[in-house]
């Protein structure tokens, strides 16, 4: 039988063989650090990157490299150590790409009640690349972390419809997707137009079709040399949701000083908003989800690659595209809600049949990698 008071594989311990006293174990000092740097336990190894900044330089250096840790956890933990941090050395490394070329970002993330008020603010770290587009636009891509989730929405979800059921588990793998709608810059960048109504180089682009973003999807394709697509209907509402079971990612409800939809409706119990009458700025309400995600939720429509379905039987369970249903091979659809609406069709779960026809209220994200067949 183990005895709890003796060192583990991961203890550095003075007095060779001598028997160890409880509390009195582990070697202090940076040897002992760099020992629990190695435990498989992640919260020891987040408690020693604390530790290892009793120790000057050399500690300092510990917590640099734990920006490269095998964990995520262990990275945001060192990034967020790092961040407060006032050397100049320190500050350009944050701005260096980690080993999977990545750029790590502090993110803020807000919880709100039905009332809409906010009852939790967190500070977290995404993972973006960055593509260059030319002319000095450039394209932000999330990391976003493989998982399962509960698609769909539960029976007793406020202005749920019978197409979001049954709801069913989906395993997503890992994907890159945009930090934003696709920005007429970016837009005008690949394609040469903008057909938007609503002007603005950081606006999403809109009066845009499936078909308009299909092929900008190829065209970007081309040009990057990776493929580039729209999301599948699964990934879309996984990265929405980011690990969160409530109607909007943001809680029970939403407010239009989070988000731009048609605020003179409410969904929750909070009070009566602004409706802007247009889009905004992507990213310009400044909270994000736990994805690094913004703008999940009003702004534009988003389009999905899989074609429509007036429930889920039968729907993938690994995050991949729907697109076996010969019938509903011209139906596509949306996703997000948008500046012109209720809030309740900008929930996570809401669905809405896509329309030939261009609106200036259609938009799009890209997805880079996942699980889509085509």
């Amino acid at each position: 039988m183990n005895n709890p008071q003796q060192p583990g594989k991961y203890d550095a311990v003075l007095g060779g063989n001598t028997p160890s006293l409880e509390g009195a174990a582990v070697l202090g000092g940076i040897e002992g650090v760099k020992l629990r740097l190695q435990n498989p336990d992640l919260k020891v190894r987040i408690a020693a990157l604390e530790q290892a900044l009793n120790y000057g330089e050399q500690g300092l250096d510990l917590v640099i490299a734990g920006l490269n840790d095998e964990y995520w956890e262990v990275q945001i933990a060192a990034y967020l150590i790092l961040n407060k941090r006032t050397e100049t050395r320190i500050k350009q490394i944050l701005q260096k790409p980690n080993h999977e070329g990545l750029k790590l970002e502090k993110i803020e993330v807000v919880t709100v009640n039905k009332f809409g008020e906010i009852i939790q603010r967190q500070p977290r770290l995404a993972r973006y690349f960055i593509e260059d587009l030319g002319d000095g636009v450039t394209l932000e891509m999330a990391a976003i972390p493989g998982g399962t989730f509960m698609m769909g929405s539960p029976e007793n979800e406020a202005g749920r419809r019978d197409n979001e059921s049954p709801q069913h588990q989906v395993t997503v793998p890992s994907f890159f997707m945009g930090k934003y709608p696709v920005t007429q810059a970016q837009y005008q960048a690949i394609t040469g137009n903008n057909p938007s109504r609503s002007k603005g180089s950081n606006r999403p682009v809109e009066f845009s079709n499936w078909n308009n973003a299909v092929a900008f999807c190829e065209k970007l394709s081309q040009k990057i040399g990776k493929t580039y697509r729209l999301p599948s209907e699964a990934e879309w509402e996984y990265a929405c949701r980011a690990g969160t079971t409530t109607p909007f990612h943001f809680g029970e409800t939403i407010t239009t000083d989070l988000a731009n939809y048609y605020g003179y409706s409410t969904y929750g119990q909070e009070p009566k908003g602004v409706h802007r009458k247009e889009t905004t700025e992507v990213g310009s309400f400044g909270v994000a989800n736990n994805f690094g995600l913004y703008d999940m939720h009003g702004n534009v429509w988003e389009s999905c690659q899989d074609h429509w379905h007036s429930n889920y039987e039968g729907a993938p369970t690994d995050g991949s595209l729907w697109l076996d249903i010969e019938e509903n091979i011209t139906k596509t659809l949306l996703r997000g809600g948008s500046w012109s609406n209720d809030p309740d069709y900008c929930r996570s779960a809401f669905r809405y049949i896509d329309r030939p026809i261009p609106f200036n209220n259609f938009g799009f994200r890209v997805v880079c990698g996942g699980a889509a067949r085509t």
